[in-house]
């Protein structure tokens, strides 16, 4: 019995790919003098930005991280919640069902990213990349989360639109729904439990 559906956030609630690739362009152009296509830049997609500039050998992570995450805001205009998913999750919140986030952003970047579209009370718990020490793939997140909402691992859905999301939700014993309007593929989600065309037919998961 589905007790639980948790989101993630970029590229499933927030329509953010255009902001985090273009203010990682520049934050890369302007600290280290590197300058990289969006296509090199896609794997920081679903990732913690420090793993992603450790991958991408920055010497500075933290001053160049707190660099990214100001840019962000420049590209704010950019961001915006997907189309149809607003009155999803209203509806959601109606039923018998715990609501939750787990995300890649770190807490911070909740606040300044994610609360501003006022859709965070509606989620029980957020879980953020500053509350555990491992992050997706990882499934401790999910874990955390779902400990918190008293709710096993079985009985709950893990909507998200990355590789990172669907490897979190299997480790963790969670089933996964892929968000292809931010996936924008089904490769490489051959272990996907749902494929969800669009935002409304997270809908029929509950039905």
């Amino acid at each position: 019995m589905l007790k639980a559906i948790i989101f993630d956030v970029d590229g499933t609630i927030l329509d953010t790919e255009q902001a985090i690739l273009q203010s990682l362009q520049r934050t890369l152009q302007q600290e280290q003098q590197e300058t990289y296509s969006f296509g090199e830049l896609r794997f920081a997609l679903g990732i913690p930005g420090k793993d992603a500039l450790q991958r991408l050998q920055v010497r500075e992570i933290e001053a160049v991280h707190q660099k990214w995450s100001a840019a962000m805001l420049d590209f704010s205009h950019e961001v915006a919640v997907f189309a149809e998913l607003k009155p999803v999750i209203q509806t959601l919140a109606t039923k018998p069902l715990q609501l939750g986030i787990v995300t890649s952003k770190t807490r911070q970047e909740i606040v300044d990213e994610f609360d501003p579209f006022g859709l965070s009370h509606y989620f029980k718990e957020i879980i953020s990349a500053s509350d555990t020490k491992k992050h997706k793939p990882h499934p401790d997140p999910l874990l955390k989360c779902l400990d918190l909402l008293q709710v096993a691992p079985k009985d709950a859905i893990y909507i998200g639109d990355s590789k990172y999301d669907l490897q979190c939700a299997k480790q963790a014993g969670a089933k996964f729904a892929l968000a292809l309007w931010g996936a924008k593929t089904t490769k490489g989600f051959e272990d996907a439990d749902f494929i969800l065309q669009k935002p409304a037919e997270i809908l029929q998961l509950i039905e």
